[in-house]
């Protein structure tokens, strides 16, 4: 991440400085992770303050960085010396936050965002280090897919099924969990979010499993949605639907082509099927640090997609109170087109309605 330091540094004047709050930042540019700390970074030096808690961590691991105990915001006032102008990450901080700090550190604090700009566009293309833990995730996620398989049974719950699929990714590597798991079915399934509740799988439901590992920081993000039982003509058109839609727009992903065109690409596919109305999220998403990156596959984004980006591709069509499918890879922008590093079918899973007995 020296390349960011250095931008950073480069638009900094001797009187300047940038301090860094949110975690992903501080892990970007330090290689240390933690859920408190600070990072400053000036026209000639880069510092991380790190507390009792995570101090003789941060000087084993941390990188490109000088590891400062943090023992109040005078650890920090204390080498500002001629600072008088300090940027942050406006995005991360409340109203509350951003007064107390300007009062804390009595100095000026920007309201600009060109720092968080910086970091957010070096994060936007990993690097192989990334890539490759990136891919190690996906792989745990692959693993898991093909295990949950053989434990979903009518009568289990939505829940019994959230927690084995965590445990079974822990129990391969993942550091947790990407992002809070999903697993709903039947009439839960034509909510996008929905959280795994008590329902019991029941004969004919769709089953939607979203699901992450983290290895090294970085998330993987995949979706699958398989059958309990017999399909209706219905659930087999609306799975065809989906996956058509991702089909073609893993088709259009290359670098240089712009995001939104490949959301459209999908949606119109499900909007033809008769479906209008019931695709409402954006088509993907960057994957990094955080399981939610820039840029994203919407029909408000323009962004030229760049060799070595991480993007999802998810379409979905859900139908109020009835069901939903939601099929999404993650994908490497490439050159001439992409890898997709989700190794999972996706063809629709029948599984056959036997029941849990324990």
């Amino acid at each position: 991440m020296c390349d960011c330091l250095t931008k950073i540094k480069n638009i900094l004047k001797e009187n300047e400085a940038a301090l860094i709050i949110s975690p992903s930042a501080r892990l970007y540019l330090s290689g240390f992770h933690s859920s408190d700390g600070y990072v400053l970074i000036t026209k000639n030096k880069t510092m991380l303050f790190a507390d009792f808690r995570y101090f003789e961590a941060a000087t084993k691991a941390a990188d490109n960085v000088q590891v400062v105990l943090f023992e109040g915001v005078n650890s920090i006032k204390n080498h500002l010396n001629n600072i008088n102008k300090i940027f942050i990450e406006p995005e991360f901080l409340s109203v509350f936050s951003f007064n107390k700090l300007k009062k804390d550190l009595g100095a000026s604090i920007s309201k600009s965002n060109k720092i968080s700009n910086i970091i957010i566009k070096s994060r936007m293309v990993k690097t192989k280090s990334e890539l490759d833990s990136i891919k190690k995730a996906q792989q745990i996620c692959d693993a898991a897919f093909q295990y949950i398989l053989t434990k979903i049974k009518v009568g289990k719950t939505e829940q019994e099924i959230m927690l084995d699929l965590e445990f079974f990714t822990r129990k391969q590597g993942s550091e947790g969990v990407a992002f809070d798991f999903i697993v709903v079915s039947g009439k839960n399934s034509s909510l996008p979010h929905g959280e795994p509740s008590n329902k019991k799988i029941e004969k004919g439901d769709f089953v939607t499993l979203d699901f992450g590992a983290v290895i090294n920081g970085y998330r993987s993000d995949m979706t699958r949605t398989v059958l309990v039982g017999n399909a209706t003509d219905e659930q087999i058109k609306v799975y065809n639907t989906v996956l058509a839609a991702q089909k073609a727009a893993l088709a259009k992903i290359k670098a240089g082509a712009v995001c939104s065109s490949i959301d459209k690409t999908a949606r119109d596919i499900i909007e033809n099927a008769g479906y209008k109305g019931c695709f409402g999220h954006a088509l993907g998403h960057s994957v990094g640090l955080n399981i939610h990156e820039l840029p994203n596959f919407s029909p408000k984004c323009n962004t030229k997609l760049k060799e070595n980006m991480v993007l999802t591709v998810e379409p979905g069509i859900y139908i109020n109170n009835k069901f939903g499918v939601r099929i999404e890879d993650m994908v490497i922008v490439k050159k001439g087109g992409c890898e997709n590093i989700t190794n999972s079918p996706k063809e629709l899973i029948v599984l056959p309605a036997e029941e849990c007995y324990n």
